[in-house]
């Protein structure tokens, strides 16, 4: 590894980011905390990329101009969401994580990460990673050779490395941490290979290794009577965890979305699957599971629920109710009370056909002939694809108006289960035909949209007619929405209409999650640009002659009046 710093960058963070960060600081962030400040992954422990700043809104975005820019010096893509403390940003990627001075955009440290050049071969979908973790004056991430990293957060000095998993076995680590109630926590990557996921509890003082939480019962645990029984699928079942869980402070819960079982073709492994494909309400300090919720039982479409899980109080028939919010990747908009787990509202935001609903006393989808017809080794037109009706960019939560904002994918696949074969470790784990079907000129890739949680009625749709988004969204007081287009055109969205009303061309694409806070009292939006992950690799050759590769941070003010 290897540390760029200068006495005088040294001598500048030492100043601005001497005092800790404490667990009421981060309890406070995005909830009545400090602006200048975003300490968590989802700009608060809630997840609802939202923040009430309003210096830039519909009237002033038009004078919103950048104001510096930093190379990364990266070609793998950029996909984190900046950390920001006391007038220093940290942003990751795969190859390196890096310290800048807010007000100038200098450089301040650098830690460049040497994991084995053969790695990227167990990243299924794009090599990144999505942000760090900052608490007692230190800065944590993971890394895609599976490893954890703590660093002092005034110099860049790596204080401790903790291995997680063997990335040779089809491990990987790409997900933000998590300090909840103490506790540094992490997930894992890797269903696509046959792992059996887990989610680890770390002291973030020593890099002492707490807990483990399978997500994947063993044999005599509670939930392994969902697997068969005259086989091993459960050891080698998936169940990855690599979006960053939500947490409310006041129940002490934390919020895991699970991904989908391996392998995707389901005839060896009969039953529901627990924990694949659903989310974990669990304590921090232990991994204790105190219940959970599975979104798509035997899950045979790849319908991760990874996707972020957000917090809000909201009205449920005339009651206030403690919720999570999640756009997942089956197609169903779910409402669930995070004290309980129980079931409130799931609707439809996009085109479904392999559920006609989902019972709300049960809470599980009601499959229809197609999903037979999967199951039966048919080939069959799948509504959504793979790909999911939203992928994995955030959704943002305005709690003022509660409404979610968040771009979709619109997209149908031929799908076709392919006889499986033994695992082996290391290697894909799969057997799945997955073919795109012809799209008509008129019919959309995905949207912008605007939806109602508790009805996934919306309340505007904007259609995306040449690239998906996978850019997350970020919504204001200021009435504006930003996100990023693959094409690399940073964008300001009007929230009560979804007409784009400011843009700014970066140097590269854009699937990365921008933030905006203040500083000396101005408010700054910042994204990372730099084309890469899982639509890089689906659209290449579309975007290839367009897009150029090669990360960078940009952050905009407002050119005084």
């Amino acid at each position: 590894m290897k540390i760029l710093a200068s006495a005088a960058c040294v001598l500048l963070l030492l100043g601005a980011g001497a005092s800790a960060q404490t667990l009421d600081d981060l309890k406070k962030d995005g909830n009545g905390g400090s602006t200048d400040n975003i300490l968590t992954y989802g700009m608060g422990y809630h997840q609802q990329r939202y923040s009430p700043l309003k210096e830039i809104n519909k009237q002033t975005v038009k004078r919103l101009v950048p104001v510096w820019n930093l190379s990364l010096d990266n070609n793998w893509g950029e996909q984190a969401q900046p950390i920001v403390y006391n007038g220093v940003m940290y942003v990751t990627d795969a190859k390196a994580i890096v310290a800048i001075d807010v007000a100038t955009g200098k450089q301040i440290w650098k830690q460049a990460l040497d994991w084995p050049p053969e790695t990227p071969r167990v990243v299924c979908c794009g090599v990144s990673n999505k942000g760090a973790a900052i608490y007692n004056g230190k800065v944590f991430r993971t890394t895609l050779d599976a490893h954890v990293i703590a660093y002092d957060a005034k110099d860049g000095k790596e204080l401790w490395k903790s291995k997680a998993a063997e990335w040779k076995e089809g491990f990987s680590l790409t997900v933000a941490p998590l300090i909840a109630n103490g506790v540094l926590v992490t997930g894992i990557s890797g269903a696509e290979f046959g792992i059996r996921g887990f989610i680890d509890g770390w002291d973030p003082e020593t890099g002492k290794h707490l807990w483990r939480r399978y997500t994947i019962p063993a044999r005599g645990e509670k939930g392994n009577e969902t697997w068969p029984q005259n086989n091993n699928a459960w050891e080698v079942g998936g169940g990855s965890s690599w979006i960053t869980g939500s947490y409310d402070p006041e129940l002490d819960l934390m919020y895991w979305g699970i991904g989908n079982p391996a392998p995707w073709a389901s005839q060896s492994r009969d039953g529901d699957n627990l924990y694949t494909s659903s989310v974990l309400a669990m304590r921090p300090t232990t991994g204790e599971i105190v219940w959970h919720y599975q979104f798509t039982p035997n899950d045979a479409y790849d319908y991760d629920a990874c996707w972020e899980l957000i917090n809000a109080d909201v009205d449920v028939g005339g009651q206030k109710r403690k919720v999570i919010m999640q756009l997942n990747r089956n197609g169903f908009l779910y409402v669930i009370d995070r004290t309980n787990g129980k079931l409130l509202a799931a609707n439809a935001f996009e085109k479904v056909n392999w559920a006609s609903h989902v019972d709300n006393e049960t809470g599980r989808p009601v499959e229809t002939e197609i999903a037979k017809s999967i199951r039966d080794m048919k080939a069959t037109e799948h509504w959504p694809s793979t790909r999911g009706g939203k992928n994995w960019p955030h959704a943002a939560f305005n709690p003022q108006t509660g409404t979610l904002y968040a771009n979709t994918l619109h997209e149908g696949r031929m799908y076709k289960h392919l006889e499986t074969k033994p695992h082996v470790v290391g290697q894909r784990y799969q057997f799945i035909e997955n073919l795109p079907l012809p799209r008509a000129a008129d019919e959309p890739l995905g949207h912008m949209e605007a939806i109602d949680p508790l009805t996934a009625q919306k309340k505007w749709r904007t259609p995306l007619m040449d690239f998906q988004i996978w850019s997350a969204m970020l919504a204001t007081g200021g009435g504006l929405l930003f996100t990023g287009k693959e094409t690399g055109e940073f964008i300001a969205v009007d929230a009560d209409t979804g007409k784009v009303v400011w843009q700014f061309q970066t140097g590269s694409g854009i699937n990365a999650m921008p933030v905006t806070y203040t500083h000396q009292g101005r408010q700054y939006v910042t994204v990372l640009s730099g084309i890469g992950g899982l639509y890089w690799n689906i659209a290449r050759e579309q975007l290839k002659d367009k897009v150029p590769q090669g990360g960078s941070v940009w952050t905009f003010a407002l050119l005084p009046e």
